[in-house]
């Protein structure tokens, strides 16, 4: 049985084909104003890809901000469920999962696999996907090439300032000052990676602990909240599709039943 999830964020949409327990394939593009069109498109040309049609296909779950938009999905779930599906799926043993995804920062509990405690900062951009952006802007640097320079770094900056406006400004002033592009990297990574890992330790997260979200891509901030925690952190092969793949395990639990 194939089913799919559709993981609609606010930077990303996710989509995932899973047949049985097999990752047939998947999709991540940037999300539009329009989650529906953006989902569908990627939905459709995931399915050809594979040579697949709509009625291939059991069931589908949607999650994440948009995931009331997909009017096609059978199901929807939250995006704390999803992510806790999707890397218990990859990771069995998983005890807490740090997800710091384009708009949000969020910390989740985990106990076989359900969802115990979660903790979540969506009020404010600092150490999400967006705010390394401004920053890497700031910097004149590819955001890509944020976690790289970060690690060149000997001497970290002080970083002051973690409200996104302040702390372009705060990288601004301390290049003009002469101070090394790979040295404020390293400070503002640093900064975010402390500011997390408050979250996970109010959480009582100690071990096993899975990092996934687009900003898992980057090896200085993986590097920094490994240093922070003082635990190796687990990141997915692909650590975008954890929520795509919790929803298409969800959908997996409710099959359409298509008239002979």
């Amino acid at each position: 049985m194939i089913t799919a999830g559709i993981d609609a964020g606010a930077a990303t949409t996710n989509v995932l084909l899973l047949r049985d327990s097999e990752i047939v394939g998947y999709r991540i593009a940037g999300t539009a104003f329009d989650f529906l069109t953006a989902a569908g498109k990627m939905f459709d040309e995931l399915l050809a890809d594979h040579g697949l049609g709509r009625q291939d296909v059991g069931s589908v779950c949607a999650t994440g901000y948009g995931r009331n938009a997909i009017s096609f999905a059978d199901r929807s779930i939250s995006e704390i469920t999803a992510h806790a599906r999707g890397v218990s799926f990859l990771f069995p043993d998983v005890r807490g999962i740090i997800d710091i995804g384009g708009q949000d920062t969020k910390v989740i509990v985990v106990e076989d696999g359900r969802v115990t405690d979660f903790l979540m900062n969506d009020k404010c951009a600092v150490g999400t996907g967006k705010f390394l952006e401004y920053t890497a802007k700031a910097l004149e640097v590819p955001i890509a090439d944020l976690g790289d320079l970060a690690l060149a770094s000997g001497h970290p900056a002080a970083i002051t300032s973690m409200c996104t406006v302040f702390a372009e400004s705060e990288v601004i002033s301390l290049r003009a000052k002469g101070i090394r592009k790979e040295d404020i990297a390293a400070g503002l990574i640093g900064s975010i990676a402390q500011r997390v890992g408050v979250m996970a330790k109010r959480m009582g997260l100690k071990d096993q602990i899975a990092f996934v979200g687009g900003v898992a891509k980057n090896v200085g901030m993986k590097a920094a909240l490994q240093k922070e925690l003082g635990v190796a952190l687990s990141v997915p092969f692909e650590p975008q599709i954890t929520g795509a793949l919790g929803a298409a395990i969800a959908a997996q639990g409710k099959v359409r039943i298509v008239p002979d």
